[in-house]
């Protein structure tokens, strides 16, 4: 998995402007999943719903705070506890930094996090190894900025090329009796948005696309603050663009080091024995609507890319398949444990993408739902549902709604709320949202009627103690 990859970033998905051939090559030999979404497009949560297999509500993080310690069910533990040797290398985003979950062992890139002032990632171990005398942040772009710089340092010393090189370490060199069960999680294309110099080059002249901007996104385009981390702002259309080389930029460095990764399982013939899921936690606007970083319910923050191959004997199904059922993070734990012929201990709700492949969907859901509490500004507070062909948001602090057709306007950028014909469309999508959230209380519904909520929710009630 990496960070922060918007879903309309590869180009198998359409995106001629992006060079993905290894992420590619997996949904290819394997499936890819169109409509696959992060539910709560920040870090933590959504890398706690893959954790645990759980909605938001039931793992109890509604928005970016600290994951917990402890959840009564783990990805890790369970695939330990089915006879795999279990290793985590690169980001993990755990709390506390060293936490394990069921690992058997972490390796981490942790570079931009603020943690105990005595921590020191095992990246950044590595990187004063290598290079006492240089300082790892030279380049100069910091955590959630948007502009985008070229790695001035030698390209064997950036995090991506080491979280890649400590998986084919890994790969090389294993030899225990175990089947493993390997998490490479790469930090990037998140920002700093700083791939070496020859990626930054790859997009000098390419026809990277424009930002998307409708017109109910006029209210965001004054900048939230004059510092680089914003969340809101028109920057002009140079600046996005300059800001996408470096993404899109970075995502290409990604896709190489993933092949080298391939490659390390072909040539100890792993390849065939080997189950292999690509993903990223949530999107980026990247300029989309004058919002910038992640948080939103708009497609840009909350579509992922998602691809899965499986090895000869595991699934009888064609490859290349392109599946359009609406999918998520919560998803990732069931389908390993499918793969892995055990079953979780506890109910989650998740489903095994394998049983997609089989063809198995007459009890898919039809739709996912989407939420995020308060992030950024108060306003920020909503919950959605989609299909992957229409959009519904509910934002919570003033009780606006938001309906977007996807098929027709993947850009969002017509709100049809207001349409008088879209009329029965919304309120079929308002009554599906007050079934999902009456279960939680008058907070949320009362009387019939989704409510207001000023006050940030950061947890539910499910959150372990």
């Amino acid at each position: 998995m990496d960070d922060q990859h918007r879903g309309d970033c590869t180009r198998a998905g359409g995106n001629l402007a992006i060079h993905t051939p290894n992420i590619d090559r997996i949904g290819n030999e394997g499936a890819r999943f169109t409509r696959a979404y992060s539910t709560t497009p920040t870090c933590t949560p959504a890398r706690t719903a893959l954790l645990t297999g759980l909605a938001p509500w039931n793992h109890g993080m509604l928005h970016m705070v600290g994951m917990a310690a402890k959840y009564p069910q783990m990805k890790p533990q369970a695939l330990r506890d089915a006879g795999y040797y279990t290793t985590g290398i690169g980001k993990m985003h755990y709390n506390p930094q060293r936490a394990l979950h069921g690992f058997h062992q972490t390796i981490l890139d942790e570079s931009s996090r603020v943690g105990h002032p005595e921590f020191r990632s095992d990246y950044r171990a590595w990187f004063y190894s290598q290079a006492p005398n240089l300082n790892p942040d030279a380049t100069g772009v910091g955590f959630n900025d948007y502009p985008a710089k070229a790695y001035v340092l030698p390209e064997n010393l950036h995090p991506t090329h080491w979280t890649a090189q400590t998986a084919v370490n890994f790969l090389n060199g294993y030899n225990r009796p175990e089947p493993f069960f390997l998490k490479v999680s790469f930090a990037r294309p998140h920002s700093p948005y700083d791939p070496p110099r020859r990626f930054m080059d790859q997009y000098r002249d390419a026809n990277i696309p424009k930002a998307s901007i409708g017109k109910w996104a006029a209210k965001f385009e004054r900048r939230n603050s004059a510092k680089d981390d914003i969340w809101c702002g028109a920057l002009g259309e140079r600046q996005v663009r300059s800001s996408r080389q470096g993404y899109y930029g970075s995502i290409s460095f990604i896709d190489e080091q993933i092949g080298r990764i391939l490659e390390a399982l072909e040539k100890r013939g792993w390849l065939e024995e080997t189950l292999i899921v690509f993903t990223s936690d949530h999107g980026d606007m990247t300029g989309d609507h004058n919002l910038w970083r992640k948080s939103y319910a708009y497609e840009a923050s909350a579509r992922i890319p998602m691809a899965m191959r499986w090895p000869k004997g595991l699934v009888s199904a064609n490859r290349g398949q392109v599946i359009d059922k609406p999918v998520e993070l919560r998803d990732i734990f069931p389908t390993l444990l499918d793969a892995a012929g055990t079953a979780p201990k506890n109910k989650i709700d998740g489903a095994s993408l394998l049983n997609l492949a089989r063809g198995k969907n007459a009890d898919w859901r039809d739709a996912i739902d989407l939420e995020h509490g308060v992030c950024y500004s108060v306003e920020n507070n909503w919950n959605g549902f989609t299909d992957g062909k229409t959009k519904y948001i509910y934002h919570a602090f003033h009780g606006q709604e938001q309906l977007f057709d996807l098929a027709k306007d993947p850009g969002e950028r017509n709100d049809l709320s207001g349409d008088p014909a879209a009329a029965q469309t919304l309120k079929g999508w308002r009554d599906r949202m007050v079934s999902h959230l009456e279960v939680r209380g008058e907070k949320w519904v009362k009387s019939g009627r989704l409510q207001t909520r000023q006050e940030a929710i950061p947890r539910s009630p499910n959150f372990p103690a």
